[in-house]
Parts: structure tokens; C-alpha cells; sequence
């Protein structure tokens, strides 16, 4: 059976890194972006970094320029971006695609394994499904992730046990990480 310990992904120096070497550890795996609205999502992502490292948890992040180009900076840009303005220092990994022909096979895997549910009721995760939906069009039946700040819960064993949408409460991620954590 495939699991994330599978791949390999590239860090923001363009170095190949196997996702082995996160094996027995509980993961977050999210795209992201620096000038989204869902940006200050790094704040709860970095507390719960810090609250949780030492039990055995990781945060890879992997920024996109696919959604309305909100992550236009290169990879150094978008690091002390992240590090000055939310302090992050959880792994942050090379600009990828995460829909269409290039989209990285880690996150083909990933929405494969988690598909997309919709972005839950009321109006604001209306507009955004309206929103994703036009801006997906391009990636047809390849458009796996819907928008930034997409998360992806990973357990021990290197199998996918949860998505998350952008317009998820940052406590339930919480939670479930918490939840993971304690297996």
C-alpha cells in the first residue's frame, strides 16, 4: 500500500527530500500562499508547531501560485515572508503546483486518498466555491486542490486520515492533530 513515505519532493533549495524521513511522525501537509486571505492561517499553524513538535508532529509547507496568483514570490521571498511576518519554522518546501498536467504527485496522492467534500454552508464559503470553481476550470477533472491552505492530516503510518478545507476553524485542525498525536 502507497503511503506519503513514497515520495519525494523537492525543499526550497531544490534539494531532493524523501518524506521517509518524517516516517513514525504525525504530519500536516499544506498549500500555501502569502498573499491570501487565509495567510494569517500561519499563526495557528506555527503555535500548534511549536505546542506539538516535540511530540512527534510536522508541518510541510508548500506554497502555489495556482490559485489567482497569491504566492507570486520565489522561494526565498516567500520564506522571509513567513519567518519575519509569522515567525514559522516548521519545514517550508519549493513553490509547487498542486492541479492540472504539473501538478506535484504528492498532492495528486493526497486528494486522491482525501477528495474534496465542499467548503461547508453560509455565504462566505459560497463565494469561495464560485471563486475556485472558475479559477479551476483550466484543470478540469485535474483541479485536486480547490484553494490555498488546503491541510492534510497524516497519521504514523504515512496513510492520510483527514482533509481540510480553508474554511475549516483552525481549532478542529487542532483537535485533530491533538487526536492523532495521542494514538
Amino acid at each position: 500500500m502507497k503511503t506519503v513515505y513514497d515520495f519525494t519532493v523537492k525543499d526550497r533549495k531544490g534539494k531532493e527530500v524523501s518524506l521517509s524521513e518524517y516516517e513514525g511522525k504525525v504530519l500536516l501537509i499544506v498549500n500555501t500562499a502569502t498573499g491570501c486571505g487565509f495567510t494569517p492561517h500561519y499563526e495557528p499553524l506555527e503555535a500548534m508547531y511549536k505546542e506539538y513538535r516535540e511530540e512527534g508532529f510536522e508541518i510541510l509547507d508548500f506554497p502555489c501560485n495556482q490559485f489567482a496568483n497569491q504566492a507570486p514570490g520565489t522561494e526565498d521571498e516567500i520564506h522571509e515572508f513567513c519567518t519575519l511576518k509569522f515567525g514559522t519554522e516548521f519545514p517550508q518546501f519549493a513553490k509547487i503546483d498542486v492541479n492540472g498536467d504539473s501538478a506535484d504527485p504528492l498532492f495528486e496522492y493526497l486528494a486522491l486518498e482525501k477528495p474534496f467534500q465542499g467548503f461547508g454552508k453560509g455565504v462566505k464559503n459560497a463565494a469561495l466555491n464560485k471563486f475556485a470553481e472558475m479559477n479551476n476550470k483550466a484543470f478540469g477533472d485535474k483541479a485536486y486542490i480547490k484553494w490555498n491552505f488546503t491541510k492534510f492530516l497524516i497519521n504514523r503510518q504515512g496513510e492520510v486520515v483527514a482533509r481540510f478545507e480553508p474554511t475549516v476553524d483552525m481549532d478542529e485542525v487542532k483537535k485533530a492533530v491533538a487526536t492523532e498525536l495521542g494514538k
